[in-house]
């Protein structure tokens, strides 16, 4: 991502990553989009209660939010489709992202156009401080179409789940768009961004309409895909991933881990707003960028207490060569992965 200059006085960012071996926010917001009969604009709802009224409680827009609340939501921007058309979505993309708030939005669509849609809507909000990920469904199609979906979106800002699931008291197949707004709102609830998805289970789910082989799995875990499981009734997440694996044709698993763009979307957002609460008005002179600097170390530091990072290096603040009342703050962060996998190797001696 490269960043965006603009006139207008503020905090601006970007962020890059490399592989190398070597606060969660409560008030976050989350955006669902769906079929409802419901008349079309943007709704602020802070309760199911409220939404179902508006919503209907069996439009897929209605479960979508049950599903969300079940599983933390707190307050959701939900946006009622009549049709699944590319268009549609577009529009309601256009609603929800033109309010900077959401940090997740899951939507009702299986359709490959709309997908990709979402994928460009949270990419260009994202770039514009409005930091967003995306979550989507698919059903139960082939592993083949899966993986396909998977490298077409190819966004450490898109999730890409499966297989289809059911939802607890109904025996048909409710769409993997049901798994996407549960784990929204696992993902609104979760305080610490650094604390791995895996087994963390869906409330509301009651099974899934596929169980992989390992070797399924593999194919689906390397393409990006966020595999479900059913154990003993309850259905979890094996391991949160995102679809970005390559970066052009190369393969990157720098972003795959779902935690790794969770960690950036905590870090930068937190910093530019310390910055912004603190340097109004302010000199760029050496004072003030030795102040600027210390409060990155203040938030870097605070990160590392709560070891969402392992530690930052080359942190600069300097004035810009190209116009004086620019000050360019840089810095990289080392982020705390989770533990996926435990090997065990045992020699026996007898």
């Amino acid at each position: 991502m490269s960043i965006t200059y603009h006139e207008r006085p503020g905090v601006y960012s970007d962020y890059d990553a490399s592989s190398v071996t070597a606060t969660g926010r409560t008030d976050r917001v989350i955006a669902l989009v769906g079929q409802s009969e419901a008349k079309s604009g943007l709704y602020t709802v802070t309760s199911y209660a409220s939404g179902r009224e508006t919503f209907g409680e069996s439009s897929q827009l209605g479960r979508m939010l049950k599903l969300a609340y079940q599983n933390g939501a707190g307050t959701v921007l939900a946006c009622p489709v009549a049709e699944d058309t590319e268009a549609a979505y577009q529009a309601a993309f256009a609603r929800i992202f033109a309010e900077k708030s959401a940090s997740f939005c899951a939507i009702g669509s299986a359709q490959e156009k709309v997908q990709l849609a979402l994928r460009d809507a949270v990419e260009e909000a994202s770039g514009q401080r409005g930091e967003c990920i995306g979550l989507v469904g698919m059903g139960s199609p082939s592993i083949a179409e899966l993986t396909a979906r998977a490298e077409k979106l190819n966004s450490e800002r898109m999730v890409l789940m499966a297989p289809d699931v059911y939802l607890s008291g109904e025996e048909a197949a409710a769409g993997g768009c049901m798994a996407a707004a549960a784990l929204a709102g696992v993902l609104c609830d979760q305080s610490d961004p650094a604390t791995p998805l895996n087994g963390q289970v869906l409330l509301g789910l009651s099974g899934v309409t596929a169980a992989y082989e390992d070797t399924e799995y593999d194919a689906l875990a390397a393409a990006g895909v966020t595999v479900l499981e059913c154990v003993g009734g309850k259905v979890r997440v094996i391991r949160g991933l995102t679809t970005r694996t390559k970066t052009g044709e190369v393969s990157d698993k720098t972003f795959r881990e779902l935690t790794t763009i969770l960690i950036v979307d905590d870090v930068i957002p937190s910093i530019r707003t310390a910055l912004r609460a603190r340097f109004t008005r302010a000199k760029n002179n050496a004072l003030t960028r030795n102040a600027i600097r210390n409060q990155v170390v203040v938030e870097l530091e605070d990160r590392i207490a709560k070891e969402i990072i392992e530690g930052y290096d080359h942190l600069t603040v300097t004035a810009s060569t190209t116009d004086p009342t620019v000050c360019v703050v840089e810095f990289e962060f080392r982020v705390v992965h989770g533990l996926s996998r435990i090997y065990l190797t045992a020699h026996i001696s007898v």
